[in-house]
């Protein structure tokens, strides 16, 4: 079969004549909307910097906003070469609820890392108790949030969990409480205990002398008398503090002659015939 040549340039001509206003305007909306998106990152980074917002969230925020965008500027443009959008639309929407229903849990996580990263309820290096977990904070990324325990072990805390329980931050105040229970034996000089107590609080170097230290009685209990032994000192020092005090009372009561009780039982015998 013998093609016209001439025919066939000529439909095709005819087609390119009609199409080029279209194809034009598509990659002059692309071209535009694409230079757009890039200019509405650059404003948004530029915002989030200002804020002070974190780098890692600041990429992540503008990188989806980008892809949304440049999202809406090729429907655009394909609607614009006589594509039908709608149903393209319709599927887009339809995947992104399907994704959003398989990725729920990473999503939450994600929404509780934007949180954690915006309220900042924690920083680098502090010393936390959240998710069942107490370590001090390596990472904060954003589906998760790392930790280092007390022993050095490594745990990795989705952020949904943090955020869905209580979080105490040791280390986010510059001065703690020590907080103490000495016990001394009924027969011991109280008087004499509690001076003993509040001369070590008064002359123990890293005791803060304000907030003021408090000794005070609050227990006659079965086998002793328990004072509250109440220290406050820098954060950085509380464990520190915390065992070199109770070292100071250990031999304190021992120079002084006051004895600190503990459990004892006493055993009968009888003998049976």
């Amino acid at each position: 079969m013998d093609i016209n040549w001439q025919a066939l340039l000529e439909k095709i001509t005819e087609q390119v004549i009609l199409w080029a206003p279209n194809i034009v305007w598509a990659f002059g909306i692309f071209l535009l909307g694409k230079i757009a998106a890039k200019i509405a990152r650059a404003i948004l980074v530029g915002a989030m910097k200002r804020s002070k917002v974190d780098e890692t969230l600041r990429v992540f925020v503008s990188n989806i906003a980008y892809a949304g965008l440049m999202a809406f500027v090729v429907i655009a443009a394909l609607g614009k070469l006589g594509v039908k959008t709608d149903s393209l639309v319709a599927i887009i929407a339809t995947a992104g609820l399907a994704i959003g229903f398989a990725l729920q849990g990473s999503l939450g996580n994600f929404a509780a890392g934007v949180m954690l990263i915006l309220f900042r309820p924690f920083k680098l290096g502090d010393l936390i108790e959240a998710g069942g977990i107490t370590g001090t904070v390596r990472d904060i990324q954003i589906f998760n949030t790392v930790l280092n325990t007390p022993d050095n072990k490594m745990v990795i805390v989705p952020n949904g969990n943090i955020t869905g329980s209580v979080i105490t931050n040791l280390s986010g105040n510059k001065t703690r409480r020590v907080d103490l229970v000495a016990g001394i034996g009924y027969g011991d000089d109280t008087a004499q205990a509690k001076e003993i107590l509040e001369n070590i609080l008064a002359t123990h170097p890293l005791v803060l002398k304000d907030p003021a230290p408090a000794v005070a009685m609050i227990a006659l209990a079965d086998s002793s008398v328990n004072f509250n032994v109440r220290p406050w000192c820098k954060t950085k020092d509380y464990w520190a503090c915390y065992s070199g005090v109770t070292e100071q009372i250990k031999l304190r009561f021992d120079a002084a002659g006051i004895s600190i009780p503990f459990p004892q039982q006493d055993v009968h015998m009888h003998n049976v015939a």
